[in-house]
């Protein structure tokens, strides 16, 4: 799999896709602001519940063409064991996840632990709101498996949030990503137009913020 620039990768509605990247900058700029305080409480929470670093950074596949997908490191705060798969290489969460942390679930269930990502959208690799990149190690069996699922990130950059993730909880296995396909398509639609997109993501981060406060995330 090769890997590109996001200059090479550019086939939305060019107005959407400049007012999609200001919005990102902007509110993400916003949302460090508001939630940097909270980065060392964060990082003092994790360390005294388990041993390992406070990040997590994880190798994600980000906006693709039929030719060409960008490779891009996704940073998280670590919910899991060190040695979470150690053993058994890249395996989907499942509920009651003994390798996830006390500390880890919470952070799972309010999404705290997605506000590292706010450094990927800063710098391009990921959008506030998108399809869920997903790991390399999944990707081809994923692509075997789910028809259109590869189409799902042609031209749109992924996101921290999405349709599927508010609709839905963290994948477990093909049958979670198979249902999220159809959200994913249906938000690159509302990309053909500025007010379409304008509406979908005013919906998606009003519903971010309800899954946050709620605890509704896994």
């Amino acid at each position: 799999m090769n890997k590109v620039t996001m200059d090479n990768l550019s086939d939305i509605d060019p107005i959407t896709a400049k007012s999609k990247r200001v919005f990102d900058v902007v509110l993400t700029l916003i949302g460090l602001a508001l939630t940097i305080p909270l980065f060392p409480l964060i990082a003092i929470a994790i360390k005294l519940d388990s041993p390992g670093p406070v990040f997590f950074r994880q190798m994600r596949i980000g906006r693709s063409t039929p030719e060409l997908s960008l490779i891009f490191h996704m940073v998280k705060f670590r919910t899991m064991r060190t040695d979470a798969e150690s053993k058994t290489g890249a395996t989907w969460a499942t509920d009651g996840d003994p390798r996830i942390t006390r500390v880890g679930r919470f952070l799972r269930k309010t999404r705290l632990d997605e506000i590292p990502q706010f450094f990927n959208v800063l710098v391009g690799d990921m959008s506030l709101i998108g399809p869920r990149p997903e790991r390399p190690g999944f990707y081809q069996k994923l692509e075997t498996a789910i028809p259109y699922f590869a189409e799902r990130t042609y031209g749109v950059t992924p996101g921290i949030t999405g349709l599927a993730q508010v609709n839905q909880g963290y994948d477990t296995c093909i049958a979670d990503v198979r249902s999220k396909v159809g959200f994913d398509h249906s938000y690159a639609l509302a990309l053909t137009s500025l007010k379409t997109w304008f509406k979908m993501d005013c919906y998606i981060m009003f519903k971010t913020v309800w899954v946050m406060l709620t605890g509704r995330g896994q």
